[in-house]
């Protein structure tokens, strides 16, 4: 009855034993569970996994990791209770400079830091659409343009004025310069934007004078009255021309008494004292003249152009006398022809 006793109490101890390894056991167990935040691309789950790493939890979860996929911890990093994991996945994304587009991926949702992960840095005026802080939706557009200002320098040459004052010193006709005009020189500044290498402004932010421009200054005659033995009489117009003489010698005219047309002018009227020979093309047949002398001696005076001939050219006159001697007294001269209205 002892022995049995004695056996009782053994068997009770070892299932003492047995129920105290068991509940240790299941409190280890239970221990070893933990909490874990996963968040994948910004959708956030909580999971409890008895898991020793979190490349064994990923699989459990049936969470894959591409190439590019960004992961905030190591995958060999064992599990601790309430770790925090954050996944993001590469997004496509269209990247535009100037003409050139490049299909790109990045984890990032934000410009800036879409551009940081593509290491490209923008310079003090570059710009992006859209703006550096605004997020892409998957598949957008993101342009960049790049500034680059330039400031070229420049030289435009300033032109004259040109000065006209009215002077009744100078016949009618008659312009006088009294200062040639010489244009001036200035040199210029202009900003140039270009963006992506194309010119979008250009602005003159500064302008000097390196030389000053000299106006031309002319006189413009308005004198149109003549003083002669008859008063003021006015005219159109006076021209400086050559002037010759002749008579009715043969040495003048080419023509003897008797020849056809002998003494008579080319507009059919007698040759006489106030006839003279002209260029039509100059002054035409039939204009009345007054012949100033320049030279200081006695004026032909008031005459008609009635007559040409072969070495009556342009600007030359030739004057009618009586007499041989008149004519070789005369010679050539220079005189002021009045155009009479």
């Amino acid at each position: 009855m002892e022995e049995f006793s004695v056996k009782k109490a053994n068997h009770f101890k070892i299932l003492t034993v047995l129920t105290i390894a068991a509940s240790l056991s299941l409190g280890a167990y239970i221990y070893t569970a933990k909490e874990v935040s996963i968040s994948v691309d910004d959708d956030t789950r909580e999971v409890i996994s008895y898991d020793n790493t979190v490349e064994e939890l990923l699989k459990a979860e049936g969470i894959t990791l591409n190439k590019g996929t960004y992961i905030n911890v190591p995958l060999d990093i064992k599990l601790e209770d309430n770790m925090n994991i954050i996944i993001k996945t590469p997004k496509p994304y269209t990247l535009t400079i100037g003409d050139v587009q490049d299909e790109v991926v990045s984890v990032h949702v934000k410009v800036k830091d879409i551009l940081k992960d593509m290491n490209i840095e923008l310079g003090e005026k570059d710009y992006t659409y859209p703006e550096l802080n605004d997020n892409v939706v998957t598949g957008g557009e993101i342009k960049i343009f790049k500034v680059k200002e330039v400031v070229e320098e420049t030289q435009e040459v300033i032109p004259h004025e040109n000065i006209v004052n009215n002077s009744n010193k100078l016949d009618i006709g008659v312009v006088k310069v009294v200062q040639e005009g010489k244009n001036g020189l200035k040199n210029i500044k202009v900003k140039k934007v270009f963006e992506n290498d194309k010119l979008v402004s250009e602005n003159v932010i500064e302008e000097k004078t390196i030389e000053k421009p000299v106006p031309k200054i002319v006189e413009k005659g308005t004198r149109n009255r003549l003083a002669s033995s008859r008063g003021n009489t006015r005219y159109k117009k006076a021209i400086t021309m050559t002037a010759t003489a002749y008579d009715l010698s043969y040495e003048s005219c080419g023509k003897k008494p008797g020849d056809k047309h002998y003494g008579l002018t080319a507009s059919g009227t007698k040759a006489r004292v106030g006839a003279v020979a002209v260029d039509p093309r100059v002054i035409p047949l039939g204009t009345k003249l007054y012949v100033e002398s320049l030279d200081g001696t006695k004026d032909y005076g008031f005459c008609i152009a009635e007559d040409t001939g072969g070495a009556i050219k342009n600007n030359k006159i030739d004057l009618f006398f009586n007499t041989a001697k008149e004519v070789r007294n005369f010679g050539r001269r220079k005189v002021k022809v009045y155009i009479l209205e």
